[in-house]
């Protein structure tokens, strides 16, 4: 398979995206997105963090499918299968999980605008890149569906899909239903599954999820969105460690940051 298809928008955009993930490492090395525990109101107004999760997330479904829709390729097997496990990744990511959070009515709105309209340009291009590629220019054939690439990426990536809905439910359990009612919350030390070995599960599970997807796609747009994933959560999980650290003096020291037993 050809990443580079000889089309000459979609190797633009994509030429344009593997590009920016540098300098957005770079900037997110020293600027760490506002949101949750590090919200701010520098940065214009803020948004209840379901509504800001939701809302960001959504231009990755809506331009999926809308390019997927277009792609010659669309009604293919494989093509169908990626569709599917797109459509499950951010039923999960942009839905459910936010409209799960348990966040006290009446406490100060706590996700960016800022945050919301930058992630448009990322979860957009990430939709239009993968749509395309897969129901479009790659060619894939039901023999891919024993590929070792195919077949490795898969139990990957749905591996991390559940390790990563295990993690929500920890961290979401940390705060009591009768506590949110009443206007509270509180931070803790989470435990449990790998918040035995790591601060931020979630975020290792993430990158793991990109990781299995561009190995069963086999494609530059995967790589993207794993690129645009790892320039942003890796140094917010280091931050977020340090935060931990910070504010728990009782905090585990043997945990990592990110990934168990290395950093």
């Amino acid at each position: 398979m050809n990443w580079y298809t000889g089309d000459s928008l979609y190797d633009t955009v994509l030429t344009i995206g593997l590009a920016s993930i540098i300098p957005i490492a770079i900037t997110s090395l020293f600027f760490i997105a506002p949101y949750g525990r590090f919200a701010s109101k520098k940065f214009g107004a803020n948004l209840d963090p379901r509504w800001g999760w939701i809302l960001m997330e959504l231009p990755a479904t809506i331009s999926f499918v809308f390019f997927y829709l277009q792609g010659k390729n669309r009604f293919e097997l494989v093509p169908l299968l990626f569709l599917a496990v797109w459509l499950i990744h951010y039923a999960n990511r942009g839905f459910i999980f936010p409209l799960l959070m348990r966040f006290p009515k009446g406490k100060r709105q706590s996700f960016s605008i800022t945050v919301v309209t930058s992630g448009w340009f990322v979860t957009s291009v990430h939709g239009y890149l993968n749509a395309t590629y897969i129901s479009h220019f790659a060619d894939y054939q039901t023999s891919w569906l024993s590929d070792p690439r195919f077949l490795a990426g898969i139990v990957i990536y749905y591996g991390a899909l559940v390790g990563n809905i295990h993690a929500d439910s920890i961290l979401r359990n940390l705060r009591s239903k009768e506590e949110v009612a009443a206007g509270n919350a509180p931070y803790r030390i989470p435990h449990g599954g790998l918040y035995r070995y790591l601060t931020n599960p979630s975020y290792f599970y993430e990158l793991l999820a990109w990781i299995g997807f561009a190995l069963a796609t086999y494609s530059a747009g995967a790589l993207f969105v794993l690129g645009i994933s790892a320039a942003n959560l890796i140094p917010r999980a280091f931050a977020t460690h340090r935060w931990y650290l910070d504010k728990f003096p009782d905090y585990p020291k043997g945990r990592k940051a990110l990934v168990p037993f290395l950093v």
